[in-house]
């Protein structure tokens, strides 16, 4: 009993630890910008394994540098309620989390059709089909401060205790930095392609201009990249980024700025 408690004891103690120097981080933050963020190391990594080299762009730029559209428009897009929560926005992720019952229902759905449907079609010399269960797909209900929280710090599993380190670390956050502060780090380090990122990288690649000379709509677009950046980097004027872009510019004269 003794050693099971001083096993817990040590612990709780790691954990303790572990929070102090998180905090004591996050404080220094105030004055000086991260140098790196726990997600730029994995991707540095994923790029050297895979490609053998760091095709790397980024670039900060002070809050003054980065255009008001830029600003209003990821907040538009990203986090409506920025300047209101204090770190979690409760009803998106209550929200996020019933379409997220509804698409795993809807999955689960279709996979039992489609095994019922093979069942009735199979014959004994029938090669069975390789094609890929469909999945269901994720909807997040993130802040932008919780966004932050995850890139500075955490991986990109899903487990509660990852998730219980996120909301531990927004809050400290939120605590620590203003908001004007959170939203400077945050578009500065958030990924908006592979190997670029934050507001001056993105905005040189994709626009040949600096992050202070963007237009509402060049903003707009650079907002509708944030869900999946390697995604639409490759598409970075579709259908879909032009409408939805159009959405968030007219959207951006209601946001307030921190």
């Amino acid at each position: 009993m003794r050693q099971a408690l001083r096993l817990v004891l040590m612990l709780v103690v790691s954990v303790v630890c572990l929070q102090i120097f998180f905090a004591a981080r996050i404080a220094l933050m105030g004055a000086l910008p991260p140098q790196s963020t726990s997600f730029q190391r994995s991707e540095a990594m994923r790029l050297l394994r895979e490609k053998g080299e760091i095709l790397w762009a980024q670039h900060w730029v002070d809050d003054d540098q980065i255009s008001v559209h830029l600003k209003r428009a990821v907040i538009a897009s990203e986090d409506a309620s920025f300047n209101e929560h204090n770190g979690v926005d409760w009803d998106a992720l209550e929200k996020a989390w019933e379409r997220n019952q509804k698409e795993q229902e809807r999955v689960e759905k279709r996979i039992l059709r489609l095994a019922q449907g093979e069942k009735r079609a199979a014959r004994p010399a029938q090669v069975a089909s390789t094609k890929p269960p469909p999945v269901a797909k994720i909807v997040g209900g993130s802040t932008i401060t919780q966004q932050l929280a995850k890139n500075l710090f955490l991986s990109s599993e899903r487990t509660m205790v990852r998730k219980a380190q996120e909301f531990v670390l927004t809050f400290m956050l939120e605590a620590l930095l203003d908001k004007r502060r959170i939203l400077e780090i945050y578009l500065n380090n958030v990924e908006w392609g592979e190997g670029i990122f934050g507001a001056q990288a993105s905005a040189r690649h994709y626009f040949r201009v600096d992050a202070s000379r963007l237009s509402p709509n060049q903003a707009a677009r650079l907002a509708v990249m944030l869900p999946a950046p390697k995604r639409f980097e490759k598409l970075p004027r579709s259908a879909y980024v032009n409408g939805r872009a159009g959405t968030i510019e007219a959207r951006m004269g209601g946001v307030e700025l921190p």
